[in-house]
């Protein structure tokens, strides 16, 4: 005899894979905000980026011939690669570029400083894959992500029984939930 689907016993497979669901969820959701607080205040700071500088003396390579000087001077600031151009800056001053990175050789004042950018390991990528850039391949596990998050989000209304159902504090909150974004947008005169 087939088994009658009852209430309680759709609500405790709907409080399973709502569980599930929300374990698949941690990680990307953990990336998405992480990546999403970043890029909101990417006005007030670079979350791909951080500045690098860096001074030196040459008073230690200032016997070496030029070429060897320059590649000593790279090195004591640990800039990776060859040096693509090497360039006259004007006022005593000479530059060093070794792919994104600049070196500014003084000779007069006896001092090089660096000015680079180096990545954000983590946030970079986070930020790469929250802003889909990967495009087409993302799209569709991002599409996935958004579907599991509606799951969440429906499930998570039904799994607990209410007396009032949708009409008491669970309406309540929920209406609340869209109405924020809503009156945001008439407040802020939107798009």
């Amino acid at each position: 005899m087939a088994e009658r689907l009852t209430a309680a016993r759709a609500r405790r497979w709907l409080r399973a894979l709502h569980r599930d669901a929300g374990y698949l969820a941690v990680g990307m959701t953990i990336i998405y905000a992480v990546s999403g607080l970043a890029v909101n205040h990417i006005g007030e700071w670079d979350p791909n980026f951080t500045e690098v500088e860096q001074s030196m003396s040459l008073a230690g390579v200032a016997h070496l011939d030029p070429d060897a000087r320059d590649q000593a001077i790279l090195r004591a600031l640990g800039v990776e690669g060859e040096l693509d151009e090497r360039y006259d800056e004007g006022e005593g001053e000479v530059a060093l570029r070794a792919g994104e990175d600049v070196v500014h050789v003084n000779e007069a004042a006896g001092t090089a400083r660096l000015e680079a950018r180096r990545a954000r390991p983590l946030l970079r990528v986070a930020n790469w894959l929250h802003l889909n850039r990967g495009k087409a391949a993302w799209t569709y596990f991002a599409d996935a992500y958004a579907v599991g998050l509606l799951f969440l989000a429906l499930s998570g209304l039904f799994m607990i029984p209410a007396r009032s159902g949708l009409l008491g504090r669970r309406g309540l909150l929920v209406g609340l939930g869209v109405a924020l974004p809503v009156l945001y947008v008439t407040l802020s005169g939107g798009p």
